[in-house]
């Protein structure tokens, strides 16, 4: 019987090591990735086609709230380009999130209402 529980106890931990270890939900390698740290975005721009989404990922545990406009000057200035998605996304930390799909072409502004000065541009062609 202690085998048998020792055993038991063996595949148990070997299956929640492998569970653990296994690279499925990993969204910081997807195409059109933006990481955002502290206070920027990295790239602060990014080039992609039309139809396409960006998937932003959040690389700390700091709150970013993502919507449509631009610091200017430390000064926010909200607005939606014309066929931009509307955004208006909550990250709390160590978390991803697509926006989009970029349906029409042109240049496209987003910034972290938290946190002057951290701007995204979008480039769709």
């Amino acid at each position: 019987m202690k085998k048998f529980i020792t055993l038991l106890l063996l595949f148990g931990t070997i299956a929640t090591l492998f569970t653990a270890c296994a690279t499925g939900g990993d969204t910081s390698n997807k195409p059109n990735t933006v990481h955002m740290k502290e206070l920027v975005f990295s790239p602060t721009t990014i080039t992609i086609h039309k139809g396409e989404k960006v998937n932003i990922v959040n690389d700390v545990t700091i709150a970013h709230i993502i919507a449509n406009g631009t610091w200017q000057n430390n000064v926010p200035k909200v607005g939606k380009e014309s066929g931009a998605p509307q955004i208006n996304i909550q990250f709390t930390g160590n978390d991803s999130q697509e926006i989009g799909p970029f349906n029409t072409a042109g240049t496209f502004q987003f910034y972290c209402t938290v946190h002057p000065g951290m701007n995204l541009t979008v480039i769709v062609k």
